[in-house]
């Protein structure tokens, strides 16, 4: 039998509702009850949409940032924010945000008004994580009861789980060290914590913990390597055994690596690094578990089902109940669940797949792999069909876009005249100033401007009207520029409900969801 797991699952919710329960707490309209009431719940339809698989993660949610989360569990806190005698939950948002949700004025005369922590992005995905800081004198202290508080709220729910924590390398590796310090130094104060996290959920009784290391898809030198084999040989003794996942990429040179370490069992991305897959399985101790992430977690398409398959078999014959299969990386990247979708044109969301429908096809390959494809025929028909109508859909071959674009010749791509020619010809047309004065271009979405947009989606004023208005606020804003004496002027932007969405609506090509 094939076992089937996940590595994360989208937390916002399928309607946003933590989003809305952040901003709400935020404001201060809800208590820090309300949030973790909505999480709670949040947590508990999540797992329940993962309830087909053998394995479901545990520790992937997070109020704000699973990295940041990593912070608070190893007790890895800037110095600016350890003085807060405030409410824990407090202190994490101020990390996060540069004040807590009640406000820096509560505490402006001891350990108020802090500035937020750095954010970057997540390795090539467009998530922000909260970069941890290091010193030379940073010390850890293990705070796991987030974590087992999770684990045991998934236990009393009858949840197959997998706790999923970020990997100690890659947590090194992504903080920033503020003194210049090697951060390297810090693995032999880091990785007792990481033991006794993992002896924690051993006595909580899971099996299996995820390690994240996605860190080994990027290019490691011989000391990262070293301290690779050092922190996962100190692990040796762990109640657990220790799924080490990596994502995002390629191993490459890091593949010989990840093959000796001692662990458990190893995900690789098998849709960026599928051709590293042999290779992984020849190289892995014989009883090694292989966890192959086969549906694709970065996009919203169907995979291709019958030609993975095609690929699959073989495989599974190799490895038999060695073999897992999961989502190539956390489904964190994708929206929650197409059937949340009602105003989709039926033909684009034939070809979609968000994270609970991904899932569904993680089951139907495994179902496959184990009782043969019959077993799942009528999946496998309905996934032939749509892969077969979007290939060949009029959206997506578009007869005059590819004349237009075998038309193009390096001669476009060439100015008629010089620079010279071309800014005396602008200077005499638009006649500006030396410096002119302008502005970005959107100004706020007022309150009026968004009550109009309510009114008209609803129905209860007319498109006419609705126009009538966004040229007042246009206007309006045309004057005030007028007045304060600017050259170049802008409309502002009154009729655009997003920075994206509003110019998508205009051109060919592109389907909007209902939810955002």
């Amino acid at each position: 039998m094939v076992t089937t797991h996940n590595l994360g699952f989208p937390r916002i919710g399928a309607k946003r509702e933590l989003k809305f329960a952040l901003e709400s707490y935020w404001k201060g309209h809800a208590s820090c009850e309300d949030l973790q009431r909505t999480g709670a719940g949040l947590r508990a339809k999540h797992w329940h949409d993962q309830a087909a698989l053998d394995l479901v993660p545990v520790g992937d949610y997070s109020l704000y940032d699973q990295v940041l989360d990593m912070s608070f569990t190893l007790g890895n806190l800037p110095a600016r924010v350890r003085g807060f005698h405030g409410d824990a939950l407090d202190n994490y948002f101020r990390v996060a945000r540069g004040r807590s949700a009640a406000g820096a004025e509560d505490h402006g005369a001891c350990c108020g008004g802090v500035a937020a922590s750095e954010m970057t992005k997540w390795f090539d995905t467009n998530y922000h994580y909260i970069v941890p800081e290091f010193e030379a004198g940073t010390q850890f202290k293990l705070d796991a009861s987030r974590l087992l508080a999770q684990l045991a709220e998934a236990k009393a729910q009858g949840v197959k789980v997998k706790p999923v924590i970020i990997g100690p390398m890659t947590y090194l590796a992504l903080g920033k060290a503020k003194d210049g310090s090697d951060k390297l130094a810090l693995l032999p104060r880091l990785l007792p914590v990481y033991t006794e996290l993992l002896a924690a959920f051993g006595a909580a009784g899971a099996e299996w913990v995820q390690l994240d290391e996605p860190i080994l898809v990027t290019e490691l030198d011989a000391a990262w390597h070293e301290a690779f084999s050092a922190a996962y040989q100190s692990f040796g003794s762990s109640p657990v055994k220790l799924l080490l996942a990596t994502y995002f990429g390629q191993l490459q040179d890091n593949l010989p690596l990840v093959a000796a370490l001692p662990v458990q069992g190893v995900h690789i991305d098998a849709i960026n690094a599928r051709h590293e897959v042999e290779a992984l399985i020849q190289t892995s101790p014989a009883e090694r578990i292989i966890s192959l992430g086969v549906v694709n977690g970065r996009n919203i398409w169907k995979a291709d089902l019958e030609a993975t398959l095609d690929w699959l078999e073989p495989i599974a014959k190799t490895l038999g109940a060695r073999l897992w299969l999961a989502p190539s990386c956390s489904l964190l990247h994708v929206p929650v669940d197409l059937d949340s979708e009602h105003r989709l044109d039926a033909e684009i969301s034939s070809w979609l797949a968000f994270a609970v429908q991904k899932l569904g096809e993680v089951t139907v390959l495994a179902t496959a792999l184990g009782q043969g494809r019959d077993a799942v025929a009528p999946e496998l028909a309905a996934n032939r069909a749509a892969i077969a109508s979007r290939l060949a859909s009029a959206r997506v071959n578009n007869p005059a876009v590819k004349e237009t674009v075998a038309a193009i010749t390096p001669e476009l791509g060439r100015r008629q005249s010089p620079f010279a020619v071309r800014v005396a010809k602008q200077a005499a047309l638009l006649k500006l100033p030396l410096y002119p004065t302008t502005t970005i271009g959107s100004f706020p979405q007022t309150k009026e401007i968004r009550l109009a947009r309510s009114a008209f989606k609803a129905g209860t004023i007319t498109e006419a009207a609705y126009t009538q208005a966004m040229r007042a606020e246009i206007e309006h804003s045309v004057r005030e520029q007028e007045a304060l004496g600017l050259d170049v002027l802008v409309h502002g932007e009154a009729e655009r409900n997003d920075m994206v969405e509003y110019f998508g609506e205009q051109l060919e090509g592109y389907a909007f969801s209902q939810a955002g």
